[in-house]
């Protein structure tokens, strides 16, 4: 399964990029993020993929949950890849929260966009780890 973090905007500082490349490496390469000036222009050609709008209202799972989330889009089989969505400062367009597939929050607190995609992406490997019973997650 094709997975890729969406962010409206970009990874500016170095800590941050380094953290997401760091975590690129140990997914082999299974995780991209990608930038883009609009998510709701980039969304208009992934009819295939499920959608995960990131956003403070959305439902928060434990580790493991989330674990169970990512396997539960995968094994549906309709869908070619999984966006995790993560808008700029003004957080997602209302039309691109409407169209997701799913609302998660990685918690009630905000976070800046760089820090969330870092987070999220750590905990996909943390899923992958957990979906795979490796000793990471503990």
């Amino acid at each position: 399964m094709n997975i890729k973090i969406v962010l409206e905007g970009k990874l500016k500082e170095s800590f941050y990029k380094n953290g997401v490349f760091e975590y690129q490496k140990r997914l082999f390469g299974m995780v991209n993020v990608v930038e883009v000036n609009s998510i709701a222009d980039y969304i208009k050609t992934k009819s295939n993929a499920y959608l995960v709008a990131m956003e403070i209202e959305g439902k928060q799972l434990s580790s493991e949950e989330f674990a169970y989330k990512i396997r539960e889009i995968e094994q549906d089989g309709f869908y070619n890849e999984i966006l995790f969505l993560v808008g700029g400062a003004e957080g997602l367009d209302k039309n691109v929260r409407k169209t997701a597939h799913y609302s998660f929050s990685m918690s009630k607190m905000t976070f800046l966009h760089q820090e969330a995609v870092l987070i999220l992406i750590e905990q996909i490997y943390r899923a992958f780890k957990i979906l795979n019973n490796e000793p990471y997650h503990k």
